[in-house]
């Protein structure tokens, strides 16, 4: 695990489409968001910041349901909030409607006879509705409720739930929980300094390791255990915190999150400022997802989009709380990388290699020391010992003066951000040198310096005293904690130097083309293969030329005016899997062919019971590299766009790459830099580079029409996308499409 005492990593807390058809380029403009901004389809831009200072710090508490009586878990938690009072300097004042005094303080009967206002509330009663509307009335700011059996039971306790969040809607009243606890007010330590980790949990227990990094000196500034989330919830948390000038990162164990838009607003607002996110998400697997719903009574959201909205918006997902805590701890501690080349330090070629292989398949950047460089380091080190990084001290060059001269040498090169010396295991005094001398050279310099402790004992002076006695040194006690962590530094750092919002780009006003397909939804229709390629039409989508036909007759003058070679599909509203019935033709060159496969469709479509809006006749287009791009509706977030690779096998392939609109034409590319299958559009086995430009283009477009068809289009289908080669653009083959 990584810790340190007293001290900071750093001197400071952090660096603080047009789509329409008729316009040349689909890529999304705007303007900043700010506070109240709404986008095409009426959804907020901006994270509004809640004012939770009176939560954390209130100058006033009631405690409803305040008792005294030992034994009783009322009593052990008043006792707790009567010293929380204490240490933030608030007034404490017990309501019971029996009792005169709780632990000598006088009680009053009700909410409705407190004197005047109080910040919070902590509710100390298994039916919190009834004294929230009493709340509302008595102008309390914010309230707690700890009892549980309401979404986490099944439907009749989410009934109660919402019946609970719509009286704290009416009233105004900001409230944490149900089926919370005490981790807010836990006792932090005030002796620590530099910047803190803000902690965001669903369950209290999951945060109790975090919440034990201050034995480590590691600075904790609040924790807010969020609980079922009928009303305050992750995303109000994190864009709280983030706004702190103290918090140097956020650290969340999230089981389903209440509101996939919001969660994404409070990301943008941490991104906005910084600040970095590091979350546990549950929810990978199905099992998971199911125990997590049965906990927090909130949606887990389908895992693939999860993750990608978390990559677009720079949250760091990690799997397991050892990695929640050292990652989100270096974040917030360590100052932003001078250069993003890593070197691996070790008295062992075998650790270096092991360390650099990890290292490597992980994407960090191991750049070879220069000549100049391994002659430098050969002063000190054995000539045959490999210097060109890793670096192989050969052991002896770290019990005496080499040892620190070394590492300064390998931290003086330009292209070296962070220095990582793996050590396996005790071996005074050398261990303990080398140690001393890490921990000297990282308080000398503005560089990253890391050390793995491998010791499974943890008890060593090197270990307790000098490592994690240093405000410089980032300490870890595996090789994989600290190779992700170190990831997610640079990644960091590199996603916040660049980042503009992707709100900031969506569009406010409906655009020509907006107008044009709105025209063509039939609501809780599927649209036929012809109608839906006008959608897309009128988003500025190239498709084929082609005619709809009812007639032989008229399918061989389509044929004449489209030009042979033509092919040939039945059209109607439901028919999806045209392919499978026999229901496309290909490659027709004669008047004669085209009106035998008129007759074999109508005749194949009759025979099945389709019903057809008629036959297209379209133009033959050349080979390329079939993609598949399309709309789905996510429960939590929304309208999602993905794209991969199309064809007949795009369910065996599986190979896409999702996003949540609004985003730009980089985030587009990184799309595709996803997929398995990237390499086909860069021309494999002799063929061309395909038009990834035209490609693109497709993408923002349809995030444009997701957008803007939000409240009409359900799901959009558009297989195959061929891509033709680099120049030619891309062209729907197909298409489906259903109307909300």
């Amino acid at each position: 695990m990584l810790g340190s005492t007293h001290g900071t990593f750093t001197t400071g807390l952090r660096a603080r489409v047009d789509a329409c058809g008729e316009s040349p380029r689909a890529t999304v403009h705007g303007h900043a968001a700010a506070p109240g901004d709404r986008d095409v389809s009426g959804r907020e831009l901006y994270a509004a910041v809640p004012d939770l200072d009176r939560f954390f710090r209130p100058r006033s508490v009631a405690v409803v349901g305040a008792s005294d009586t030992e034994g009783r878990p009322r009593t052990g938690i008043t006792r707790q909030l009567l010293a929380w009072a204490e240490r933030v300097g608030a007034e404490l004042v017990p309501v019971h409607p029996t009792r005169a005094a709780v632990f000598g303080i006088d009680c009053v009967r009700s909410v409705k006879e407190l004197a005047e206002p109080v910040d919070l509330a902590v509710l100390l009663v298994a039916d919190p509705l009834p004294v929230v509307e009493e709340l509302g009335e008595a102008g309390v700011r914010f309230a707690v409720a700890f009892a549980s059996g309401f979404a986490e039971t099944g439907a009749s306790g989410a009934a109660a739930q919402q019946r609970l969040a719509e009286a704290v809607r009416r009233t105004g009243i900001r409230l944490l929980g149900p089926n919370t606890n005490l981790n807010a007010f836990e006792r932090f330590r005030d002796d620590l300094d530099g910047p803190a980790v803000a902690l965001v949990t669903q369950s209290g227990h999951q945060g109790r390791p975090l919440f034990a990094l201050q034995e480590l000196g590691v600075r904790l500034s609040h924790w807010a255990p969020t609980g079922n989330e009928a009303d305050l919830e992750t995303a109000d948390f994190i864009s709280y915190f983030a706004s702190l000038p103290e918090v140097g990162a956020i650290a969340a164990y999230v089981e389903g999150l209440k509101d996939g838009r919001s969660f994404l607003l409070a990301a943008d607002r941490a991104a906005r400022e910084g600040v970095p996110v590091v979350a546990v998400k549950v929810g990978r697997t199905e099992t998971g997802a199911r125990t997590a719903a049965s906990h927090t009574g909130k949606l887990t959201g389908a895992d693939r989009v999860v993750d990608a909205a978390m990559r677009q918006f720079g949250v760091i997902r990690v799997d397991g709380l050892d990695q929640l805590q050292d990652t989100a701890t270096l974040l917030a501690r360590a100052r932003a990388p001078l250069a993003e080349g890593v070197v691996v330090h070790s008295i062992s070629g075998g650790t270096g290699a092991h360390f650099a292989d990890l290292a490597t398949a992980a994407g960090l950047t191991l750049p070879t020391l220069d000549a100049a460089k391994q002659d430098e380091l050969h002063q000190w080190i054995p000539a045959y010992l490999d210097v060109s990084n890793p670096v192989d001290n050969g052991g002896r060059p770290v019990g005496d003066e080499r040892g620190r001269k070394i590492i300064d040498a390998i931290l003086a090169d330009p292209s070296v951000g962070v220095l990582i010396c793996p050590i396996t295991g005790p071996f005074p005094p050398m261990s303990d040198r080398l140690a001393q001398d890490l921990v000297a050279a990282a308080e000398a310099t503005d560089k990253l310096v890391c050390v793995v402790w491998g010791s499974p004992v943890g008890t060593e002076d090197a270990y307790r005293t000098t490592l994690l006695g240093s405000s410089r040194v980032a300490t870890f006690r595996t090789f994989g904690n600290c190779v992700g962590a170190v990831k997610a530094y640079l990644d960091h750092h590199r996603f916040t130097a660049g980042y503009r919002s992707p709100f900031d780009e969506a569009p406010r006003t409906p655009s020509p083309s907006f107008r044009k397909a709105r025209a063509l939804m039939r609501p809780g229709q599927r649209l036929s293969e012809h109608a839906a390629k006008q959608l897309l039409r009128a988003y500025g989508i190239r498709v084929p030329r082609e005619q709809l036909v009812t007639s032989a007759a008229a399918a061989v003058r389509a044929a004449g005016l489209v030009g042979y070679p033509v092919v040939m599909k039945a059209s109607g509203a439901r028919l999806a899997h045209k392919t499978e019935l026999g229901l496309v033709k290909v490659g027709l060159t004669s008047a004669s062919q085209v009106r035998d496969a008129y007759r074999d469709l109508t005749d194949i479509a009759r025979y099945e019971g389709i019903d057809l809006d008629g036959v297209l006749v379209c133009q033959m287009v050349g080979r390329g590299v079939e993609m598949v791009v399309g709309v789905t509706r996510d429960d939590l977030f929304g309208p999602t766009v993905t794209v991969g690779l199309g064809g007949v096998l795009v369910e065996v392939m599986d190979d896409t790459a999702v996003r949540v609109p609004p985003f730009g034409e980089r985030e587009a590319r990184s799309m595709l830099d996803e997929l398995r299958g990237r390499a086909l559009l860069d021309g494999v086995r002799g063929a061309p580079p395909a038009d990834v430009d035209a490609l693109v283009e497709v993408v923002l477009r349809v995030q444009r029409m997701a957008l803007e068809l939000d409240g009409d289009l359900s799901e959009l289908d558009i297989n195959p996308l061929m891509v033709l080669p680099r120049g030619q653009g891309a062209v729907a083959l197909d298409a489906l499409a259903v109307c909300r």
